[in-house]
Protein backbone atom coordinates (compact mmCIF):
# COMPACT_ATOMS: atom_id res chain seq x y z
CA UNK A 1 0.00 0.00 0.00
CA UNK A 2 1.74 2.99 -1.44
CA UNK A 3 -0.13 6.35 -1.54
CA UNK A 4 -2.36 8.83 0.13
CA UNK A 5 -4.14 8.70 3.34
CA UNK A 6 -6.61 5.92 4.26
CA UNK A 7 -7.41 5.27 7.61
CA UNK A 8 -11.04 4.95 9.98
CA UNK A 9 -12.52 8.64 10.40
CA UNK A 10 -13.94 8.38 13.91
CA UNK A 11 -13.56 6.89 17.23
CA UNK A 12 -16.85 5.02 17.43
CA UNK A 13 -16.07 3.10 14.08
CA UNK A 14 -12.45 3.04 15.99
CA UNK A 15 -14.12 0.66 18.78
CA UNK A 16 -16.33 -1.46 16.88
CA UNK A 17 -13.76 -1.77 13.97
CA UNK A 18 -12.41 -5.29 13.13
CA UNK A 19 -8.94 -3.76 12.30
CA UNK A 20 -8.32 -2.47 15.02
CA UNK A 21 -10.06 -5.57 17.07
CA UNK A 22 -7.67 -7.53 15.31
CA UNK A 23 -4.68 -5.38 15.93
CA UNK A 24 -5.68 -5.09 19.73
CA UNK A 25 -5.68 -8.90 19.95
CA UNK A 26 -2.65 -9.64 17.89
CA UNK A 27 -0.35 -7.27 19.23
CA UNK A 28 -1.25 -7.84 23.32
CA UNK A 29 -1.07 -12.14 22.40
CA UNK A 30 2.62 -11.42 21.66
CA UNK A 31 3.73 -8.80 24.63
CA UNK A 32 0.93 -10.17 27.32
CA UNK A 33 0.43 -13.67 26.86
CA UNK A 34 4.03 -15.05 27.20
CA UNK A 35 4.89 -12.65 30.13
CA UNK A 36 5.41 -15.77 32.63
CA UNK A 37 6.92 -17.64 30.03
CA UNK A 38 9.52 -15.15 28.81
CA UNK A 39 10.78 -15.06 32.67
CA UNK A 40 11.92 -18.38 32.52
CA UNK A 41 13.44 -18.02 29.32
CA UNK A 42 15.38 -15.03 31.28
CA UNK A 43 16.39 -17.52 33.76
CA UNK A 44 17.36 -20.62 31.30
CA UNK A 45 19.52 -18.07 29.12
CA UNK A 46 21.11 -16.24 31.92
CA UNK A 47 22.27 -19.85 32.61
CA UNK A 48 23.25 -20.52 29.43
CA UNK A 49 25.26 -17.34 28.08
CA UNK A 50 28.47 -18.59 29.65
CA UNK A 51 28.80 -21.15 26.66
CA UNK A 52 27.15 -19.30 23.36
CA UNK A 53 26.97 -22.89 22.09
CA UNK A 54 24.45 -24.21 24.42
CA UNK A 55 21.71 -20.78 23.16
CA UNK A 56 18.61 -21.93 20.88
CA UNK A 57 19.48 -21.01 17.48
CA UNK A 58 16.83 -19.12 15.61
CA UNK A 59 17.47 -19.02 11.49
CA UNK A 60 15.75 -16.16 9.75
CA UNK A 61 15.46 -16.81 6.32
CA UNK A 62 15.33 -13.29 4.31
CA UNK A 63 16.51 -9.99 5.92
CA UNK A 64 13.76 -7.64 5.00
CA UNK A 65 12.33 -5.36 8.12
CA UNK A 66 10.40 -8.51 8.98
CA UNK A 67 13.14 -10.64 9.57
CA UNK A 68 15.19 -7.80 10.83
CA UNK A 69 13.36 -7.11 13.67
CA UNK A 70 12.76 -10.89 14.58
CA UNK A 71 16.48 -10.65 14.97
CA UNK A 72 16.07 -7.80 17.45
CA UNK A 73 13.85 -9.65 19.55
CA UNK A 74 15.50 -12.85 19.50
CA UNK A 75 18.94 -10.94 20.42
CA UNK A 76 17.44 -9.06 23.20
CA UNK A 77 15.63 -12.83 24.93
CA UNK A 78 18.89 -14.08 24.44
CA UNK A 79 18.81 -16.12 21.67
CA UNK A 80 21.65 -17.42 19.29
CA UNK A 81 20.11 -15.82 15.25
CA UNK A 82 21.61 -16.67 12.33
CA UNK A 83 20.13 -15.05 9.11
CA UNK A 84 19.88 -16.17 5.75
CA UNK A 85 19.81 -13.42 2.92
CA UNK A 86 19.95 -14.23 -0.34
CA UNK A 87 21.03 -10.64 -1.27
CA UNK A 88 24.51 -8.58 -0.69
CA UNK A 89 22.28 -6.21 1.32
CA UNK A 90 20.39 -5.68 3.67
CA UNK A 91 16.68 -4.98 3.61
CA UNK A 92 14.40 -6.94 1.09
CA UNK A 93 12.13 -4.66 -0.50
CA UNK A 94 13.15 -1.72 1.42
CA UNK A 95 16.12 -0.49 -0.77
CA UNK A 96 17.53 2.73 -2.14
CA UNK A 97 19.38 4.11 -5.09
CA UNK A 98 21.22 6.85 -6.21
CA UNK A 99 20.84 9.64 -8.53
CA UNK A 100 23.66 11.49 -10.55
CA UNK A 101 22.70 14.21 -8.29
CA UNK A 102 23.61 12.65 -5.60
CA UNK A 103 20.09 12.36 -3.79
CA UNK A 104 18.92 9.10 -2.62
CA UNK A 105 15.37 7.47 -3.69
CA UNK A 106 13.30 4.51 -2.75
CA UNK A 107 12.94 1.89 -4.85
CA UNK A 108 10.82 0.54 -2.60
CA UNK A 109 8.22 1.92 0.36
CA UNK A 110 8.07 5.67 -0.22
CA UNK A 111 5.15 5.86 2.94
CA UNK A 112 4.75 5.79 6.40
CA UNK A 113 1.35 4.44 6.65
CA UNK A 114 -0.59 5.99 9.70
CA UNK A 115 0.44 8.69 12.44
CA UNK A 116 -1.22 6.75 15.04
CA UNK A 117 1.51 4.42 17.58
CA UNK A 118 3.20 3.41 14.61
CA UNK A 119 6.69 2.55 15.47
CA UNK A 120 8.38 3.50 11.99
CA UNK A 121 7.00 7.12 12.72
CA UNK A 122 8.86 6.93 15.68
CA UNK A 123 12.03 5.51 13.91
CA UNK A 124 11.85 8.68 11.19
CA UNK A 125 11.89 11.11 14.12
CA UNK A 126 14.70 9.30 16.35
CA UNK A 127 17.00 9.15 12.64
CA UNK A 128 15.59 12.55 11.84
CA UNK A 129 14.75 11.44 9.07
CA UNK A 130 12.14 13.73 7.04
CA UNK A 131 8.82 13.16 5.95
CA UNK A 132 6.07 15.08 4.61
CA UNK A 133 2.66 15.54 3.33
CA UNK A 134 0.38 16.78 0.33
CA UNK A 135 -2.43 18.84 1.05
CA UNK A 136 -2.25 21.58 -1.87
CA UNK A 137 -5.05 21.85 -4.71
CA UNK A 138 -5.86 19.01 -7.13
CA UNK A 139 -4.24 18.91 -10.42
CA UNK A 140 -5.90 16.57 -12.69
CA UNK A 141 -5.71 16.28 -16.88
CA UNK A 142 -9.24 14.59 -18.60
CA UNK A 143 -8.58 12.30 -21.21
CA UNK A 144 -7.82 14.86 -23.65
CA UNK A 145 -5.52 16.48 -21.66
CA UNK A 146 -7.17 19.55 -20.95
CA UNK A 147 -6.74 20.28 -17.25
CA UNK A 148 -9.07 20.63 -14.86
CA UNK A 149 -10.14 23.21 -12.93
CA UNK A 150 -8.57 23.17 -9.27
CA UNK A 151 -12.24 23.88 -8.77
CA UNK A 152 -13.36 20.80 -10.36
CA UNK A 153 -10.80 18.73 -9.56
CA UNK A 154 -11.46 18.92 -5.98
CA UNK A 155 -15.02 18.60 -6.23
CA UNK A 156 -13.99 15.17 -8.40
CA UNK A 157 -11.48 13.81 -5.99
CA UNK A 158 -13.73 14.82 -3.04
CA UNK A 159 -16.64 12.88 -4.20
CA UNK A 160 -13.99 9.63 -5.18
CA UNK A 161 -12.56 9.68 -1.47
CA UNK A 162 -16.16 9.69 -0.28
CA UNK A 163 -17.11 6.58 -2.32
CA UNK A 164 -13.81 4.93 -0.65
CA UNK A 165 -14.53 5.71 2.67
CA UNK A 166 -18.33 4.49 2.31
CA UNK A 167 -16.78 0.76 0.57
CA UNK A 168 -14.49 0.34 3.96
CA UNK A 169 -17.42 0.94 5.96
CA UNK A 170 -19.77 -1.07 3.66
CA UNK A 171 -17.14 -4.03 3.33
CA UNK A 172 -16.65 -4.00 7.35
CA UNK A 173 -20.33 -4.25 8.13
CA UNK A 174 -21.82 -6.36 5.21
CA UNK A 175 -18.62 -8.69 4.25
CA UNK A 176 -20.35 -11.82 5.04
CA UNK A 177 -23.43 -11.21 2.60
CA UNK A 178 -21.41 -9.66 0.00
CA UNK A 179 -20.68 -12.10 -3.12
CA UNK A 180 -16.98 -12.62 -3.55
CA UNK A 181 -16.73 -11.97 -7.41
CA UNK A 182 -17.87 -8.23 -6.60
CA UNK A 183 -15.63 -5.18 -7.14
CA UNK A 184 -14.73 -1.90 -5.98
CA UNK A 185 -15.62 -1.02 -9.03
CA UNK A 186 -18.92 -2.59 -8.97
CA UNK A 187 -19.47 -0.32 -5.52
CA UNK A 188 -18.29 3.05 -7.76
CA UNK A 189 -20.81 2.12 -10.58
CA UNK A 190 -23.63 1.79 -7.82
CA UNK A 191 -22.75 4.88 -5.43
CA UNK A 192 -21.84 7.55 -8.08
CA UNK A 193 -25.76 7.65 -9.02
CA UNK A 194 -26.24 8.28 -5.36
CA UNK A 195 -23.07 10.60 -5.35
CA UNK A 196 -23.75 12.46 -8.80
CA UNK A 197 -27.62 12.01 -9.48
CA UNK A 198 -29.53 12.48 -13.10
CA UNK A 199 -30.24 15.85 -11.76
CA UNK A 200 -27.27 17.42 -12.03
CA UNK A 201 -26.56 19.38 -14.85
CA UNK A 202 -23.55 17.52 -16.72
CA UNK A 203 -24.03 14.75 -14.59
CA UNK A 204 -22.97 12.38 -17.30
CA UNK A 205 -19.65 14.00 -17.77
CA UNK A 206 -19.38 14.26 -13.68
CA UNK A 207 -19.31 10.56 -13.29
CA UNK A 208 -16.88 9.81 -16.10
CA UNK A 209 -14.33 11.82 -14.48
CA UNK A 210 -15.21 10.18 -11.29
CA UNK A 211 -15.04 6.90 -12.49
CA UNK A 212 -11.52 7.50 -14.09
CA UNK A 213 -10.00 9.13 -11.23
CA UNK A 214 -11.16 5.13 -8.92
CA UNK A 215 -8.16 3.99 -11.54
CA UNK A 216 -6.15 5.93 -9.28
CA UNK A 217 -6.70 2.98 -6.52
CA UNK A 218 -4.05 0.84 -8.76
CA UNK A 219 -1.71 2.98 -6.83
CA UNK A 220 -2.45 1.95 -3.93
CA UNK A 221 -2.23 -1.84 -3.82
CA UNK A 222 -0.33 -2.64 -7.50
CA UNK A 223 -3.20 -3.90 -9.27
CA UNK A 224 -6.32 -2.18 -10.70
CA UNK A 225 -9.69 -1.29 -9.03
CA UNK A 226 -11.83 -4.10 -11.55
CA UNK A 227 -10.35 -6.85 -9.69
CA UNK A 228 -9.82 -4.88 -6.03
CA UNK A 229 -12.39 -7.36 -3.56
CA UNK A 230 -14.93 -5.43 -2.24
CA UNK A 231 -15.68 -7.96 0.55
CA UNK A 232 -12.41 -7.92 2.03
CA UNK A 233 -12.09 -4.27 1.19
CA UNK A 234 -11.89 -3.74 4.98
CA UNK A 235 -8.45 -4.85 4.96
CA UNK A 236 -7.00 -2.22 2.96
CA UNK A 237 -7.64 0.40 5.59
CA UNK A 238 -4.80 1.69 7.48
CA UNK A 239 -3.89 2.92 11.11
CA UNK A 240 -5.61 6.32 11.97
CA UNK A 241 -4.03 9.57 11.01
CA UNK A 242 -1.74 11.07 7.86
CA UNK A 243 0.00 8.88 5.70
CA UNK A 244 3.66 10.68 5.43
CA UNK A 245 6.06 10.75 2.65
CA UNK A 246 9.01 9.47 3.43
CA UNK A 247 10.85 12.13 1.75
CA UNK A 248 14.22 11.50 3.22
CA UNK A 249 13.74 8.07 1.87
CA UNK A 250 13.77 4.74 4.19
CA UNK A 251 17.74 4.67 4.33
CA UNK A 252 18.48 5.97 7.74
CA UNK A 253 15.29 3.79 9.34
CA UNK A 254 16.61 0.59 7.84
CA UNK A 255 19.92 1.26 9.03
CA UNK A 256 18.60 1.84 12.75
CA UNK A 257 16.52 -1.43 12.36
CA UNK A 258 19.19 -3.79 11.23
CA UNK A 259 21.65 -2.19 13.47
CA UNK A 260 20.39 -4.81 16.43
CA UNK A 261 21.02 -7.87 14.22
CA UNK A 262 24.72 -6.41 12.61
CA UNK A 263 25.96 -6.44 15.90
CA UNK A 264 24.33 -9.61 17.09
CA UNK A 265 23.97 -12.08 14.54
CA UNK A 266 25.23 -13.76 11.89
CA UNK A 267 24.22 -12.66 8.68
CA UNK A 268 25.12 -14.74 5.73
CA UNK A 269 24.37 -12.69 2.57
CA UNK A 270 24.36 -14.41 -0.68
CA UNK A 271 22.61 -17.54 1.16
CA UNK A 272 19.62 -18.37 -0.99
CA UNK A 273 17.16 -20.85 0.63
CA UNK A 274 16.00 -23.82 -1.63
CA UNK A 275 14.24 -26.48 0.68
CA UNK A 276 12.93 -25.94 3.85
CA UNK A 277 12.57 -29.30 6.60
CA UNK A 278 10.41 -29.61 9.16
CA UNK A 279 11.23 -31.25 12.60
CA UNK A 280 9.17 -34.24 11.34
CA UNK A 281 12.10 -34.46 8.78
CA UNK A 282 14.98 -34.94 11.56
CA UNK A 283 16.35 -37.37 13.03
CA UNK A 284 17.68 -34.86 15.44
CA UNK A 285 13.74 -33.01 15.56
CA UNK A 286 15.18 -30.07 14.13
CA UNK A 287 14.24 -28.11 11.57
CA UNK A 288 16.80 -27.57 8.62
CA UNK A 289 17.69 -25.28 5.50
CA UNK A 290 19.02 -26.50 2.41
CA UNK A 291 20.75 -23.48 0.61
CA UNK A 292 21.03 -23.19 -3.46
CA UNK A 293 25.04 -24.51 -3.32
CA UNK A 294 23.52 -27.44 -0.97
CA UNK A 295 24.94 -26.15 2.33
CA UNK A 296 22.59 -27.85 5.30
CA UNK A 297 21.62 -25.49 8.23
CA UNK A 298 20.06 -26.60 11.34
CA UNK A 299 18.34 -24.92 13.79
CA UNK A 300 16.22 -25.05 16.75
CA UNK A 301 14.10 -23.09 15.38
CA UNK A 302 13.14 -21.25 12.03
CA UNK A 303 11.32 -18.07 10.93
CA UNK A 304 10.74 -17.40 7.28
CA UNK A 305 10.31 -13.99 6.06
CA UNK A 306 9.95 -13.98 2.57
CA UNK A 307 7.65 -12.23 0.97
CA UNK A 308 4.29 -14.05 -0.24
CA UNK A 309 5.16 -13.65 -3.47
CA UNK A 310 8.01 -16.21 -3.30
CA UNK A 311 5.84 -18.32 -1.01
CA UNK A 312 3.34 -18.83 -3.93
CA UNK A 313 5.92 -19.84 -6.44
CA UNK A 314 7.42 -21.77 -3.66
CA UNK A 315 5.59 -24.02 -1.52
CA UNK A 316 6.74 -26.91 -3.10
CA UNK A 317 10.29 -26.12 -1.00
CA UNK A 318 8.54 -27.12 2.32
CA UNK A 319 9.10 -30.73 3.69
CA UNK A 320 6.67 -32.23 4.94
CA UNK A 321 4.39 -30.44 2.27
CA UNK A 322 2.73 -27.29 3.83
CA UNK A 323 -0.98 -28.08 5.72
CA UNK A 324 -3.45 -27.93 2.61
CA UNK A 325 -5.38 -24.64 4.36
CA UNK A 326 -1.91 -23.12 5.14
CA UNK A 327 -1.06 -23.48 1.25
CA UNK A 328 -4.54 -22.32 0.52
CA UNK A 329 -3.97 -19.28 2.35
CA UNK A 330 -0.71 -18.50 0.25
CA UNK A 331 -2.53 -18.30 -3.06
CA UNK A 332 -5.58 -17.12 -1.79
CA UNK A 333 -4.42 -13.98 -0.89
CA UNK A 334 -3.32 -11.34 -3.69
CA UNK A 335 -0.08 -9.60 -4.77
CA UNK A 336 0.43 -7.15 -6.68
CA UNK A 337 2.92 -5.10 -8.86
CA UNK A 338 3.13 -1.37 -8.09
CA UNK A 339 6.29 -0.14 -10.05
CA UNK A 340 8.28 3.14 -9.66
CA UNK A 341 9.60 5.27 -12.49
CA UNK A 342 11.55 8.53 -11.49
CA UNK A 343 12.67 11.10 -14.07
CA UNK A 344 14.52 13.94 -13.19
CA UNK A 345 15.40 17.64 -14.57
CA UNK A 346 17.83 20.45 -14.12
CA UNK A 347 15.20 22.12 -12.40
CA UNK A 348 11.68 21.77 -11.20
CA UNK A 349 10.35 23.69 -14.09
CA UNK A 350 6.46 22.62 -12.53
CA UNK A 351 7.11 24.91 -9.54
CA UNK A 352 6.80 27.45 -11.43
CA UNK A 353 3.48 29.48 -11.94
CA UNK A 354 2.02 29.43 -15.05
CA UNK A 355 -0.08 32.45 -17.23
CA UNK A 356 -2.91 31.04 -15.00
CA UNK A 357 -0.93 30.85 -11.70
CA UNK A 358 -1.39 27.00 -11.43
CA UNK A 359 1.63 25.17 -10.19
CA UNK A 360 1.80 21.31 -9.08
CA UNK A 361 2.73 20.69 -5.95
CA UNK A 362 2.35 17.34 -4.50
CA UNK A 363 -0.03 14.87 -6.78
CA UNK A 364 -0.77 15.21 -9.88
CA UNK A 365 -2.70 12.78 -12.34
CA UNK A 366 -3.58 12.38 -15.80
CA UNK A 367 -6.86 10.30 -16.31
CA UNK A 368 -7.25 7.55 -19.52
CA UNK A 369 -5.10 9.57 -21.88
CA UNK A 370 -6.28 9.39 -25.32
CA UNK A 371 -3.39 11.71 -26.76
CA UNK A 372 -0.44 8.71 -26.13
CA UNK A 373 -1.76 6.14 -28.79
CA UNK A 374 1.92 5.73 -30.03
CA UNK A 375 3.34 4.39 -26.56
CA UNK A 376 -0.17 3.94 -24.43
CA UNK A 377 -2.44 2.71 -26.73
CA UNK A 378 -5.03 1.23 -23.58
CA UNK A 379 -4.99 4.43 -21.66
CA UNK A 380 -3.28 3.78 -19.11
CA UNK A 381 -3.69 6.33 -16.11
CA UNK A 382 -0.96 7.84 -14.76
CA UNK A 383 0.50 9.47 -11.75
CA UNK A 384 3.35 11.25 -10.01
CA UNK A 385 4.14 12.99 -7.03
CA UNK A 386 6.73 15.55 -7.17
CA UNK A 387 10.13 15.51 -5.39
CA UNK A 388 10.76 19.38 -5.35
CA UNK A 389 8.20 20.24 -2.74
CA UNK A 390 9.96 18.46 0.00
CA UNK A 391 12.03 20.93 2.34
CA UNK A 392 15.29 19.63 2.98
CA UNK A 393 14.94 16.48 0.93
CA UNK A 394 13.72 17.90 -2.18
CA UNK A 395 15.08 17.27 -5.86
CA UNK A 396 14.04 17.97 -9.15
CA UNK A 397 12.54 14.95 -9.31
CA UNK A 398 9.06 12.99 -10.70
CA UNK A 399 8.04 9.85 -9.43
CA UNK A 400 5.76 8.04 -11.53
CA UNK A 401 4.00 4.88 -9.88
CA UNK A 402 2.33 2.55 -12.02
CA UNK A 403 0.72 -0.51 -11.57
CA UNK A 404 -1.18 -3.75 -13.39
CA UNK A 405 -0.44 -3.73 -17.45
CA UNK A 406 1.29 -0.74 -16.93
CA UNK A 407 3.57 -1.92 -14.92
CA UNK A 408 4.24 -5.53 -17.23
CA UNK A 409 4.89 -3.25 -20.47
CA UNK A 410 6.79 -0.79 -19.03
CA UNK A 411 9.40 -3.75 -17.02
CA UNK A 412 9.44 -6.05 -20.05
CA UNK A 413 10.21 -3.97 -22.54
CA UNK A 414 13.32 -2.20 -20.43
CA UNK A 415 14.21 -5.51 -19.84
CA UNK A 416 14.45 -6.36 -23.86
CA UNK A 417 16.33 -3.12 -24.38
CA UNK A 418 20.17 -3.92 -24.58
CA UNK A 419 21.85 -0.39 -24.00
CA UNK A 420 21.20 2.29 -21.11
CA UNK A 421 20.73 4.50 -23.63
CA UNK A 422 18.02 3.01 -25.56
CA UNK A 423 15.99 2.20 -21.64
CA UNK A 424 16.34 6.33 -20.78
CA UNK A 425 14.95 7.17 -24.14
CA UNK A 426 12.36 4.79 -23.93
CA UNK A 427 11.25 6.01 -20.47
CA UNK A 428 11.56 9.68 -21.49
CA UNK A 429 9.82 9.19 -24.42
CA UNK A 430 7.10 6.91 -22.75
CA UNK A 431 6.22 9.64 -20.17
CA UNK A 432 6.69 12.64 -22.11
CA UNK A 433 2.87 13.22 -22.78
CA UNK A 434 2.52 13.69 -19.22
CA UNK A 435 5.55 15.85 -17.74
CA UNK A 436 5.37 18.03 -20.95
CA UNK A 437 1.97 19.14 -20.03
CA UNK A 438 2.99 20.10 -16.83
CA UNK A 439 3.31 24.05 -15.96
CA UNK A 440 5.95 26.08 -17.63
CA UNK A 441 7.22 23.68 -19.36
CA UNK A 442 8.99 24.49 -22.59
CA UNK A 443 10.35 22.41 -25.21
CA UNK A 444 13.05 25.09 -25.97
CA UNK A 445 14.23 25.17 -22.79
CA UNK A 446 16.88 22.55 -21.96
CA UNK A 447 15.76 22.67 -17.97
CA UNK A 448 12.59 21.16 -19.28
CA UNK A 449 14.24 17.89 -20.85
CA UNK A 450 14.93 15.27 -18.55
CA UNK A 451 18.55 14.15 -17.40
CA UNK A 452 17.90 11.10 -15.99
CA UNK A 453 15.03 8.11 -15.30
CA UNK A 454 14.98 4.90 -12.96
CA UNK A 455 12.71 2.54 -13.00
CA UNK A 456 12.16 -0.45 -10.14
CA UNK A 457 11.72 -4.12 -11.66
CA UNK A 458 10.15 -5.61 -8.82
CA UNK A 459 8.01 -8.43 -11.40
CA UNK A 460 11.52 -8.93 -12.39
CA UNK A 461 12.97 -9.82 -9.23
CA UNK A 462 12.14 -13.52 -7.90
CA UNK A 463 13.73 -12.83 -4.40
CA UNK A 464 10.88 -10.62 -3.80
CA UNK A 465 8.13 -13.21 -5.38
CA UNK A 466 7.71 -11.14 -8.94
CA UNK A 467 5.57 -8.44 -7.24
CA UNK A 468 5.00 -5.54 -4.62
CA UNK A 469 3.11 -6.61 -1.45
CA UNK A 470 -0.15 -8.58 -0.57
CA UNK A 471 -3.30 -7.12 -1.58
CA UNK A 472 -7.13 -8.99 -1.88
CA UNK A 473 -8.61 -9.37 -5.24
CA UNK A 474 -11.72 -10.36 -6.62
CA UNK A 475 -12.91 -14.14 -5.58
CA UNK A 476 -11.39 -13.94 -2.49
CA UNK A 477 -13.80 -16.04 0.10
CA UNK A 478 -12.23 -16.42 3.36
CA UNK A 479 -9.40 -13.23 3.21
CA UNK A 480 -9.59 -12.65 7.45
CA UNK A 481 -9.36 -16.57 8.05
CA UNK A 482 -6.33 -16.76 5.23
CA UNK A 483 -4.06 -14.23 7.01
CA UNK A 484 -4.53 -15.76 10.13
CA UNK A 485 -3.63 -19.10 9.04
CA UNK A 486 -0.24 -17.85 7.72
CA UNK A 487 0.12 -16.10 11.25
CA UNK A 488 0.02 -19.54 12.63
CA UNK A 489 3.11 -20.59 10.30
CA UNK A 490 3.38 -24.30 11.20
CA UNK A 491 4.88 -23.96 14.55
CA UNK A 492 4.76 -28.04 15.80
CA UNK A 493 7.18 -28.29 12.65
CA UNK A 494 9.50 -25.35 14.21
CA UNK A 495 8.60 -23.20 11.08
CA UNK A 496 7.12 -19.67 11.41
CA UNK A 497 6.10 -17.12 9.07
CA UNK A 498 6.30 -13.25 9.13
CA UNK A 499 6.29 -10.72 6.25
CA UNK A 500 3.65 -7.95 5.68
CA UNK A 501 1.16 -10.26 4.59
CA UNK A 502 1.08 -12.14 7.92
CA UNK A 503 0.58 -8.25 10.00
CA UNK A 504 -2.47 -7.08 11.76
CA UNK A 505 -5.38 -6.47 9.78
CA UNK A 506 -4.54 -2.49 10.13
CA UNK A 507 -1.04 -3.14 8.74
CA UNK A 508 -1.29 -5.38 5.64
CA UNK A 509 0.87 -4.53 3.12
CA UNK A 510 3.28 -2.12 4.80
CA UNK A 511 6.73 -1.44 6.44
CA UNK A 512 5.11 -1.20 9.79
CA UNK A 513 3.04 -4.38 9.34
CA UNK A 514 6.25 -6.23 8.17
CA UNK A 515 8.02 -4.91 11.34
CA UNK A 516 4.98 -5.99 13.62
CA UNK A 517 4.91 -9.06 12.55
CA UNK A 518 8.41 -10.07 12.64
CA UNK A 519 7.80 -8.44 16.16
CA UNK A 520 4.90 -10.69 16.80
CA UNK A 521 6.90 -14.12 15.60
CA UNK A 522 9.69 -13.50 17.56
CA UNK A 523 8.07 -13.51 20.23
CA UNK A 524 5.87 -16.30 20.03
CA UNK A 525 8.61 -17.84 19.13
CA UNK A 526 10.41 -16.80 22.63
CA UNK A 527 7.22 -17.89 24.33
CA UNK A 528 7.50 -21.47 22.86
CA UNK A 529 10.80 -21.94 23.66
CA UNK A 530 9.44 -20.94 27.74
CA UNK A 531 6.51 -22.91 27.67
CA UNK A 532 9.06 -26.14 26.62
CA UNK A 533 11.53 -24.80 29.18
CA UNK A 534 8.90 -24.45 32.03
CA UNK A 535 7.54 -28.08 31.53
CA UNK A 536 11.11 -29.45 31.77
CA UNK A 537 11.87 -27.47 34.89
CA UNK A 538 8.64 -28.22 35.74
CA UNK A 539 9.52 -32.40 35.68
CA UNK A 540 13.31 -31.61 36.99
CA UNK A 541 11.34 -29.43 40.58
CA UNK A 542 9.26 -32.43 40.96
CA UNK A 543 12.22 -35.25 40.43
CA UNK A 544 14.65 -33.03 43.07
CA UNK A 545 11.16 -32.66 45.52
Amino acid sequence: MDAYSMSISSASRRVTSKLYQDLKTARLYTFDRSHKELGIMDRVLQFESLDPNRKPHIGIVGAGFAGLRCADILIRYGFRVTILEARNRLGGRIHQERLPSGNLIDMGANWIHGTDDNPILDLAKETKTHTGVFDSESYVFDEDGTLLSAQEGDKFSTVMWNIIEEAFEYSEKHGTQIDADKTLLDFFKEQILKQIPDTLEGYERQRKFVLQMADLWGAFVGSPVETQSLKFFWLEECIDGENLFCAGTYHKILERVAKPAVDGADIRYGTRVSEIYGKSTSPNGTPRARTADGQILEFDELVVTTPLGWLKQNTHAFHPPLPDRLSKAIQNIGYGCLEKVYISFPTAFWLTPDVNGRKVQGFCQWLSPNYSKDTNPAGWTNEIVELASMGPSSHPTLLFYTYGDESRHITSTLRSLPSQKEKLDFLFNFFKPYYSRLPSYDENNPDCHPVVAVATDWLGDDLAGNGSYANFQKGLKEGDKDIEIMRQGISGEGIWLAGEHTAPFVALGTVTGAYWSGEGVAKEVAGSYGRRMAEKLGKEDAITN
